[in-house]
């Protein structure tokens, strides 16, 4: 799959490389901004079963 992505990047090594660090960017703000709290309210994590003693 990274292969297939890499040969379908447009220019040489260089921008290519650019083009991949930019994409995996904005990816991970994406997860982060809107993917990560539209899940957390469906997740347990919230719940706490350790209380002081």
């Amino acid at each position: 799959m990274y292969a297939w992505i890499w040969r379908h990047l447009p220019g040489p090594v260089w921008t290519r490389t650019i083009v991949a660090v930019l994409t995996l960017a904005i990816v991970v703000l994406a997860l982060f901004e809107w993917v990560f709290p539209a899940v957390s309210a469906l997740l347990p994590f919230q719940d706490q079963t350790v209380t002081d003693g």
